[in-house]
């Protein structure tokens, strides 16, 4: 599913008459256990959804994609908000449509934490095109070795014990 457009979005949002920003940024985050509980018959209307709480929150979405056991969003970014503020509300909000809908047994949940990586206007296309074709990049590598890379690449600190948990 492919939400890139530009023609109805400000790429520099105004929060006040002397405050100017452009930001964008790529957020990940996985299912609870990193099971595979994201069905292909609803990721469409999952994305929908969520892509519904992040404009309600002031923000754009730019491209939303993913695997059965993960998630990525790239956002034009509104200052306004708090990144942890909207994390917890996409998932929070999600989950509960998600249980609402019963598209799973049991309760669905996602997992503790995220990534979330800022990009310069002028990466928006590969950022894009990079979740857009999450299908084709994992055919090649694992989540887990896909974003241990990001965030090497990032130059972010981390401790293996507190990534994403793998599948158990």
């Amino acid at each position: 599913m492919n939400f890139l457009s530009f023609s109805n979005f400000p790429l520099s949002l105004m929060v006040m008459s002397d405050t100017f920003s452009q930001m964008y940024c790529h957020l990940v985050f996985a299912v609870q256990g990193r099971y595979s509980l994201i069905s292909h018959e609803w990721e469409t209307q999952l994305y929908k959804y969520i892509t519904s709480i992040v404009q309600n929150n002031g923000h754009k979405l730019l491209a939303i994609g993913g695997m059965p056991d993960h998630i990525h969003l790239f956002i034009g970014y509104n200052i306004v908000q708090s990144i942890p503020e909207l994390v917890r509300e996409v998932k929070r909000d999600s989950a509960s449509w998600i249980n609402n809908q019963r598209f799973v047994s049991g309760r669905f949940s996602w997992q503790r934490g995220y990534g979330v990586f800022s990009y310069s206007r002028s990466q928006i296309q590969a950022v894009a095109n990079y979740i857009n074709h999450q299908e084709k990049h994992h055919s090649k590598q694992s989540f887990l070795d896909e974003y241990k890379k990001t965030l090497d690449h990032f130059d972010v600190i981390y401790e293996d014990k507190y990534l994403f948990k793998p599948v158990e």
